[in-house]
């Protein structure tokens, strides 16, 4: 067989992504095998791929390949999601561009230009999955807009109005002014920024007199209502009753009383803004305060801000400080640092805004699922994040789910009249207009008498029922893969969105099905760059995965990144990770390419070959017991961190070093079998880190029909080993690198034979140690004479003749400066134990192994202080 002495990822990745589409492996029906469902978190349409996506759909490729290999039957559904905000805004940009504007332009001509965009570049990041070698149930994508879809989402909405937990009021909401739409408290980002207090003068009324107000955003004077002062505040409990001016403005406002004013901040009087300000909101509500917006959707000054209507809020803040300084009116202004709300999705700097908005209670629904966590039928890994999760869902609020934007599901509401009221909730406007007949009790009414709201639903609304909507379990609660796919099995995710998405879909779940959505929750890191910064394309410190994909191949990648991502913690991104994959990948094709050179004999086994056999079929068996614990605990990393090791270390390191034939010999066609055997058995637990060189390798091992391919090949079940077996060739190989470090550091050729003296009767693995220490003679039960080198193995004591031609001056100086540094660790653990607060606290563990640190040093300066006597 012919074998590249090269690896080439491209060539290899594309063959063998277009082999597995074409052979439908990823593809799943209902069958009599038991399922294992994952559903993506649904990136956003406008997406493309970056490191976030690259370690979440690596972990959820890991463990539906694992699956597949383990008699599953493996479905994984793909999709996007609309991203309403991020969406409209490019398409918004996109018309601006053209000359053309989103006011100037229908509804139904602005849709139409969101499709063309959505269909044009929608699914790049998907396709760039494929490369990644994501095993995704591609024929089973699905987009949150879609029609089946869409429909899913508005009889939901139906179903919760018609319940009582969807409602319309009048609230204060998170104004996005370049979105122009509100958005949830979760996707307020709070910013540091460095700021001006200004502390202005409210004249009081018919009096020279004035109260200082402080206040951070001098532009909202212009929807002031009163001004409030706590009742226990002795400064200014001459003022009760009475009113001041705003100025430039020079509206007459109240001075009213709230305990909610902290006497020691500002000057302990506080300028109230109902519309501009939640807080202010709130105590608006108590006293029946008069509400002025004196801002428009754009965050410009609207009327209300007389001489500066239609200037941006921001290039006013210092003309409104210069006139009222010019004025008289400042008394001063500091330099304040505080901290501005600002959109997850825009940036933009956040205005409170009073608005008529669709609500969904969350109380009700919030129960059940903080329940389901608390009581583990739904399982955190990490678990610590089960106390983010208690802490929100005991402090939730009600879900503003309407958004004032065209790319979305329309909300399914029609207004018939100008009452408050005067609307009915339905999915056709036909059957709509029924109901408003009987409603108002009109039955002249006409479809062109009703108008629809013209918000539609936040995004969230339509991805919280995912893990339903994409079996349309709404549409058709009975069908066969809702009944057979849902619960799914594990959901992959990063805690950043453990609220907007897992949380919903758990109450989601639990009202629509009376069944959570799925069983575990694995919760990745944040890719972070080396000073722990979030990776961003505005900070531009994130690489191309695409170009690293090129550069390392898709192995490389996968194998760098989850080597350093344990679960829920951040990972710190280096390409030297990206590196170490690659050089995994070439250690691998290189041991292939090794025994594929070897000449085939007709020869029985030696004792050295079966050693070696005998101990690494006990070991594969042991590591796949153990990486099979690690993934039961979601510990990906740590399985992967397993499977190097075995591979790199034990297989190629120990195993292959064992059995390979001296030079210009033949290999035993037995031993090259067990070889193989163990090979394909590596592979297989390669697959799902490495899809593609495993795959390439078990096709070269032998020809394979279709339903031979390793993808769909069962994983080998373990559950014995023999524990001695192991130790035994450990202590082997303990052995070895040390005769291995006596030739290194006295620079002796591997070609020259040794002869070692021990104290120890006998070597288990004997045959492996004379053959991969070079040793010529083991003189069992008897010590030399001559200076020697010496170490330890446990208990057992190894010597190796010095060469004549060694310097033994430079030997005993060597073995003096070794006995210093062992004495002077010996004094450092010796202190750590004689520290009875850290014996009594400590681990016993942790305890018994600087126990063992003490007994090594003492055991290795007695053996090198009677050696020093010969020299």
């Amino acid at each position: 067989m012919q074998i590249s002495e090269k690896y080439n990822p491209q060539e290899t990745e594309q063959k063998w992504y277009k082999y597995w589409l074409e052979n439908k492996y990823f593809h799943s029906e209902p069958n009599e095998k038991p399922p294992y469902t994952i559903v993506i978190p649904p990136p956003n349409v406008t997406g493309i791929l970056h490191m976030g996506h690259m370690l979440n759909n690596t972990i959820q490729d890991v463990l539906v390949r694992r699956a597949r290999m383990q008699g599953f039957n493996a479905c994984w559904i793909p999709g996007t999601d609309h991203a309403s905000i991020a969406t409209e805004a490019k398409v918004v940009a996109k018309l601006k561009s053209e000359g053309i504007n989103k006011s100037d332009i229908t509804r139904e001509e602005f849709l139409k230009h969101a499709w063309e965009w959505t269909d044009k570049y929608g699914g790049t990041i998907l396709e760039q999955l494929k490369k990644l070698g994501c095993s995704c149930d591609w024929d089973r994508t699905r987009f949150t807009m879609e029609d089946k879809m869409s429909a899913q989402v508005i009889k939901s909405f139906i179903d919760l109005y018609n319940k009582g937990l969807i409602y319309r009021g009048y609230r204060m909401v998170n104004w996005d002014p370049e979105a122009k739409t509100n958005i949830s408290d979760e996707e307020v980002i709070f910013k540091e920024q460095n700021g001006k207090l200004y502390f202005l003068k409210y004249k009081i009324e018919g009096s020279e007199e004035f109260l200082s107000v402080a206040t951070t955003r001098p532009e909202t004077i212009f929807g002031d209502t009163a001004v409030c002062i706590n009742p226990n505040d002795e400064r200014y409990a001459h003022l009760k009753g009475k009113n001041v001016i705003v100025p430039i403005v020079g509206r007459v406002i109240p001075v009213i009383e709230d305990d909610y004013v902290d006497i020691e901040f500002g000057t302990g009087a506080l300028k109230i803004t109902p519309a501009h300000d939640i807080n202010d909101y709130e105590i608006g509500q108590k006293h029946q305060l008069k509400m002025i917006d004196a801002l428009d959707d754009d965050g410009n000054l609207n009327e209300h801000g007389l001489h500066y209507a239609g200037k941006n809020r921001f290039d006013v803040r210092k003309q409104i400080a210069k006139e009222l300084e010019e004025k008289g009116l400042l008394l001063k202004a500091e330099d304040y640092v505080n901290k501005v709300g600002t959109s997850e999705r825009t940036g933009a700097v956040i205005e409170p805004k009073i608005s008529v908005q669709w609500f969904l209670k969350m109380s009700d629904i919030a129960k059940p699922a903080l329940d389901v966590v608390m009581d583990d039928e739904v399982k955190f890994y990490p678990e610590k994040f089960k106390n983010t999760y208690k802490h929100w869902m005991e402090n939730i609020r009600d879900w503003n789910i309407s958004r004032q934007l065209w790319w979305g599901q329309q909300i399914p509401a029609f207004y018939y009249g100008d009452g408050e009221n005067d609307f009915v909730v339905a999915e056709t406007i036909e059957e709509a207009l029924e109901l408003a007949k009987d409603k108002s009790q009109n039955p002249g009414l006409q479809v062109s008498d009703l108008r629809q709201d013209q918000d539609v639903l936040d995004t969230w609304f339509s991805s919280w029922l995912w893990p339903m909507s994409v079996f349309d379990g709404l549409l058709d609660p009975e069908n066969k893969d809702i009944q057979y796919y849902y619960p799914t099995s594990d959901l992959v995710t990063g805690p950043d969105i453990i609220f907007f998405w897992v949380a919903r879909m758990i109450m989601a779940g639990l009202e629509y099905k009376k069944e959570v959505p799925f069983k575990n929750v694995y919760f990745t890191g944040i890719v972070r760059d080396k000073q722990r910064r979030k990776m961003s394309k505005s900070l531009g410190n994130s690489p191309d995965p695409l170009e690293l994909m090129d550069k390392y191949g898709a192995d490389g990648v996968r194998v760098g990144i989850l080597l350093s991502s344990a679960a829920g913690n951040d990972l710190l991104f280096d390409e030297d990770l990206m590196l170490q994959g690659r050089n995994f990948m070439t250690k691998i094709w290189n041991a292939f390419r090794l025994t594929q050179g070897w000449v085939k004999e007709d020869k029985p086994l030696n004792t050295s070959d079966q050693e070696a056999i005998e101990w690494f079929g006990n070991q594969l068996n042991k590591t796949i017991i153990e990486i099979n614990q690690q993934f039961e605990k979601f510990r990906i990393s740590d399985a992967l961190h397993l499977i190097y090791k075995l591979v790199w270390d034990d297989f190629c390191g120990w195993y292959l070093e064992a059995v390979k034939p001296n030079y210009g010999e033949g290999i035993s066609k037995e031993v090259y079998q067990h070889t193989i055997a163990f090979f394909e058995e590596l592979m297989k637990l390669l697959h799902p880190f490495m899809p593609f060189m495993s795959e390439e390798l078990w096709q070269l091992i032998a020809e394979r029909n279709a339903a031979e391919a390793l993808v769909i090949t069962q994983q080998k079940n373990a559950d014995t080993f023999n524990e001695d077996i192991i130790k035994d060739f450990e202590t082997a190989e303990e052995l070895i690198s040390g005769v291995r470090n006596y030739r290194q550091s006295k620079g002796i050729s591997p070609r020259e034979a040794v002869e070692l003296y021990t104290n120890a009767s006998q070597f288990a693995n004997e045959a492996v140690v004379r053959k991969l220490g070079n040793v010529s003679e083991i003189h069992f039960g008897g010590k030399t004479d001559k200076p020697s080198f010496t170490f330890l193995v446990g208990s057992t004591e190894i010597s190796i003749p010095l060469s004549e031609n060694l310097d033994l001056g430079e030997e005993k100086e060597k073995m003096e400066e070794e006995v210093k540094y062992l004495k002077g660790f010996l004094i450092s653990v010796e202190k750590k134990l004689s520290n009875e607060k850290f014996v009594a606290n400590a681990k016993p563990e942790v305890v018994d192994v600087e126990r063992k640190k003490q007994k090594d040093a003492q055991d290795k300066i007695a053996l090198l202080e009677e050696k020093l006597k010969t020299l």
